[in-house]
């Protein structure tokens, strides 16, 4: 595992579902030679989607880390998922690599997902090439690709080749090769012969102008970076593909341009000179900054670490796979060297993990070995506490890294054993699900009784579900949950609660007056005090009528019994009698007021009001404005921001159930939105009616 850091590339294909991103990596895989044969989607047999679910849908679920070597450099590629639902697998992945490829269909440009994923990749700066993929299907637009990449994404992409045709073989100008502007060749690929071929010819007479014309374009911008170029570009002398390469790699990394590439993965045309590109224009760990950090001893100070396997061990959980003998868990290496066997400190948790083995991961094979240095991605046995996002560094000197941030769910459900029996397994089978997947939350509500399990979309939720009934054998119910409603007065009472009872043959009597009210506290819910003046009657007898009201208190509204919130009950005065008057009388005369006076002070239904933050396209903002008043939802902002709308929105949980498929589908699957709780209000009458008896 001791590699040249210069010769290392951690690299993550990401794209939109189905523009073919897995296929892309199928067959680097095969022409790398760490497989033997092309995996295909269609047929379940990709290296990657290993899981059984994946296989099922055809889509990608679960990031897989594969290693190859191609031209003396050694490649960590993870294959992420393209589905909204698990956007979390390429925020956990986009952290820890140093560069990714993007794949775009040349039929339908840039989609939602592509939006989300170079927004991610822009927010941790990871330098990008793209791959117009799909140059074969019927539809196929180059140019149409790039103008959406440059336009909707507001990025600067630069061809640095361009197809010969486009669509299927049927077409007189069907897709038929690529053109090499770095090179000026024209690329042919065969893939009859073993190792499969890219051939480099002349570029046919009548494709040399246009060829000419996007060298032209790719040149202009790189002019910025290098005066030699520039000036050979001036003299009209020719320039040599390893300048060209030299500052493309320079403003590569400088974010300043994404080198464009195309061809058809499932044809086996246009993916090694990807591979190339990734040599020539990603970076290595070498080429990042130091990574930074804060000393956990000393908040206030700054500490980097360089990627130099002689500096102290850092690195950074990014993924956990659960198992019964113990969770593997991923790990970037950012400096020195981890050897089997160490002692590690999670700074985040303040405790030592022991990494008892490491492995090398190749989707779902391993393979041990003993060290890992700076730069490698390689998966920790041994590892207890740590969860994803954790640091692991040298204990002797410590750093804290920024750890991964992740978007809130935004559906729920509850879910039920079949028998009480397996009511701890299905505990026990949701706290490993909940390591292995971050954006996963089960919680039993006390106000419920309900295991809640929420997850960031339906089709994240019904993974689960099959995952829990397929993998682990276990039979759940599964329903929506009950909203957590709240009760509370809208006014004010006072009344008096009287006992006139025969118990056990003795009459018991007891008057005990109170003042209900409204206030606002939300530490305590529900506040009992005594004005009673302790001369005239016993403080045992005032003791007994707190004690009832604090307990009916605690047990829940009249409207549908839910707990009771911001409410001040004052005992103000009490009567008794010489005989038959005892704490037991005092206890159902103040039971007796509480019921008239929580009547007599207009009870109130509370309902949870989420804050609901969506990103869209401009042009869907009306769409959604009108949506959420429907939901009996507030617009509390709107803005626009490069095209996009962003809206900020107060809404009624109940009524933002199943609201990603919502979204989805009123912005053609291109909005995103967040959720998170904000305050309890009033609901209104008839949402109170349907529980009244």
């Amino acid at each position: 595992m001791n590699r040249k850091l210069e010769t290392i590339r951690n690299i993550g294909v990401i794209a939109h579902i189905d523009a073919g991103k897995t296929t892309v990596t199928e067959r680097m895989l095969y022409y790398s030679g760490a497989s033997h044969r092309v995996g295909a989607v269609d047929k379940g047999t990709t290296e990657t989607d290993f899981d059984e679910e994946e296989r099922e849908r055809g889509i990608t679920i679960y990031s897989a880390c594969v290693t190859f070597h191609w031209r003396n450099h050694v490649v960590n590629l993870i294959d992420t998922p393209g589905h909204v639902d698990f956007t979390a697998e390429v925020e956990r992945c986009l952290r820890v690599l140093d560069g990714g490829v993007v794949v775009f269909s040349a039929r339908e440009g840039v989609e939602a997902q592509s939006e989300t994923v170079w927004r991610q990749a822009n927010r941790y700066k990871v330098p990008r090439i793209a791959f117009i993929n799909k140059m074969d299907r019927e539809g196929a637009n180059f140019e149409g690709a790039l103008a959406e990449i440059r336009n909707r994404l507001k990025a600067n992409p630069v061809a640095i080749q361009i197809p010969i045709g486009a669509g299927p073989p049927h077409l007189a100008e069907a897709f038929r090769g690529i053109i090499d502007l770095v090179e000026m060749k024209q690329l042919t690929f065969d893939n009859d012969v073993s190792p499969p071929a890219v051939k480099l010819t002349d570029i046919p007479e009548d494709q040399l102008d246009r060829a000419q014309e996007w060298r032209d374009k790719m040149l202009e911008p790189l002019y910025d970076f290098s005066e030699e170029l520039m000036e050979l570009s001036l003299a009209e002398e020719p320039i040599p593909a390893d300048l060209i390469r030299s500052v493309l790699r320079q403003a590569t990394l400088a974010h300043q341009i994404q080198p464009v590439l195309c061809g058809s993965a499932l044809d086996g045309i246009g993916v090694q000179p990807v591979l190339d590109a990734v040599t020539y224009y990603l970076p290595s760990p070498q080429d990042i900054p130091p990574v930074e950090g804060t000393n956990p001893t000393k908040k206030d100070t700054k500490e980097t670490r360089a990627p130099d396997p002689d500096e102290p061990f850092c690195g950074l959980v990014f993924k956990i796979l659960p198992a019964k003998h113990g969770d593997m868990t991923w790990v970037r290496i950012y400096s020195g060297t981890l050897k089997q066997n160490s002692r590690l400190l999670n700074p985040g948790q303040d405790i030592k993990e022991n990494c008892a083995q490491l492995w090398h991961i190749q989707a779902s094979r391993k393979d041990q070995v003993e060290t890992a240095g700076a730069g490698d991605i390689v998966g920790v046995i041994g590892l207890r506490h740590s969860v994803t996002g954790d640091t692991l560094c040298d204990t002797k000197a410590p750093i804290l890294l920024e750890s991964i941030e992740f978007p809130e769910t935004v559906i729920s459900m509850a879910i039920e054993p079949e028998s009480s029996a397996e009511r701890d397994k299905l505990s026990d089978t949701l706290e490993m699900m909940k390591r292995q997947d971050p954006t996963f939350r089960a919680i039993e509500s006390k106000e419920t009784g309900q295991t809640v399990i929420s997850g960031m979309g339906e089709l994240h939720l019904e993974v689960i579900r099959h995952r829990l009934l397929r993998d682990f054998k276990l039979n759940v119910k599964v329903h929506k949950p009950r909203v957590s409603y709240r009760e509370t007065v809208g006014g004010s009472a006072k009344v008096t609660g009287e006992c006139h009872r025969m118990v056990g043959g003795q009459q018991l009597f007891g008057k005990v007056t109170i003042q209900l009210e409204h206030v606002d506290n939300p530490a305590q819910p529900v506040t009992v005090i005594t004005k009673c003046n302790p001369e005239k009657l016993p403080f045992h007898l005032i003791e007994s009528a707190m004690e009832e009201l604090r307990q009916r208190g605690a047990g829940g509204g009249v409207i549908g019994g839910f707990p009771l919130g911001d409410i001040k009950i004052t005992v103000l005065d009490g009567e008794m009698a010489e005989v038959g008057t005892n704490d037991t009388a005092f206890a159902i005369a103040a039971g007796d007021a509480f019921e008239k006076a929580m009547k007599a002070a207009h009870p109130v239904l509370l309902e949870p009001i989420m804050k609901l933050q969506i990103v869209t396209p401009e042009e869907n903002l009306g769409d959604f404005v009108g949506d959420i008043m429907k939901r009996r939802g507030e617009i509390a902002k709107t803005e626009t921001r490069n095209g996009e709308a962003l809206i900020e929105a107060h809404a009624p949980l109940a009524e933002l159930f199943g609201y990603s498929s919502a979204m989805r589908s009123l912005s053609q699957g291109r909005a995103s939105s967040s959720m998170e709780p904000l305050k309890y209000a009033a609901a209104p009458q008839e949402v109170a009616n349907t529980f009244l008896m």
